[in-house]
């Protein structure tokens, strides 16, 4: 991309979640010299100050609830381009499902996108999810999932999987608006995102991890399809930005494997730890591919292996206290 073009704003929303810092981080590092960080009113972005490059005149805070269009559109106001990443996620079941996940990420995606229609953004990249893909139990077994593949929304609302409905509705909300309005928008969906929280608090993703690393048997069935660095995540997400012949979904993973596989690959890394050892698929008939993403390896992207993504996780982990330095492996099974 041209360095005059990089010296325009572009907004990311959920500027100060997981993947939000490090896309904000890799943006600085980018050359991007003005930057609009929405985030959740009250919430605290004070860790985005000390990324390198990070200052008052660098980084804008925009504080703004996407049910508050007015806000949302002040924040998107002067910018070329869009990275909308803000979408509720919760470590625990939501007593409101509608209420808490599914309506702000559905109307926050419209109001994203209509100030981005009124204001001219070139591009609108947003995050979707690998939960708008799976679980999708009419995929024709042992078939490698590809971007044609689409969650089932019966199938999660019956099983009160909500964040997967949430994600779903709002990325063909995106699309159906996308269409109507002439707006160029280009959808990425990460697998698990792994690697250090720059955050302060603990994200859905890393604790999954976690998670394992204390011992549950959680087999993950229809959240998983594999892992990805959230340094990967960010690269791609600014790659889709740049690449003009970017269009439509990008699956954004270090291929497909079973959780089983992953949580080996984890208790050989870290056996000082209780993980669970798992008989059997816990992805029934999920074909494994090492390339799921070509897509975005077409275009230049080169992942970073799972193990360094592991790594990475598990020292973040312990250096904010989430993660005791070791656990007796006698518990393990």
């Amino acid at each position: 991309m041209d360095e005059k073009k990089k010296e325009e704003a572009v907004c990311v929303t959920g500027a100060n979640g997981f993947i939000g810092s490090w896309l904000v981080k890799t943006l600085l590092e980018e050359g991007y010299t003005r930057i609009h960080a929405s985030i959740f009113p009250a919430s605290d972005p004070s860790h985005l100050f000390s990324l390198p490059g990070a200052d008052c005149h660098t980084i804008t805070v925009f504080e703004a609830d996407l049910l508050d269009a007015d806000a949302v559109a002040r924040a998107v106001q002067h910018c070329q381009g869009v990275f909308h990443v803000a979408s509720p996620c919760t470590l625990d079941d939501p007593t409101d499902p509608q209420a808490e996940l599914v309506l702000p990420a559905v109307q926050g995606t419209l109001n994203v996108l209509q100030a981005a229609s009124k204001f001219g953004v070139s591009r609108v990249v947003l995050t979707s999810s690998i939960s708008a893909m799976v679980p999708n139990p009419s995929w024709p077994p042992h078939k490698p999932f590809d971007e044609s593949s689409w969650t089932n929304l019966d199938y999660c609302k019956a099983r009160q999987k909500w964040y997967p409905v949430s994600k779903t509705e709002a990325e063909k909300a995106a699309w159906e608006f996308a269409e109507k309005h002439g707006l160029d928008v280009v959808a990425i969906h990460p697998a698990t995102c792994l690697g250090p929280l720059l955050q302060p608090s603990l994200n859905a993703s890393s604790a999954v991890l976690l998670n394992l690393l204390h011992g549950s048997n959680d087999t993950q069935e229809h959240h998983w399809l594999g892992a990805v660095h959230v340094q990967d995540v960010a690269k791609a997400q600014v790659l889709l930005f740049e690449s003009r012949a970017a269009s439509g979904r990008y699956l954004c993973t270090n291929g497909i494997f079973q959780f089983a596989n992953f949580a080996l690959t984890v208790s050989k890394l870290f056996p000082q730890f209780p993980i669970h050892r798992f008989s059997g698929e816990t992805q029934p008939g999920l074909k494994e591919c090492k390339d799921a993403a070509k897509r975005l390896i077409e275009l230049g992207l080169v992942f970073k292996p799972v193990e360094d993504a592991v790594q990475d996780t598990v020292e973040s982990l312990k250096a904010k206290g989430f993660l005791k330095p070791e656990i007796s492996p006698s518990n393990s099974k």
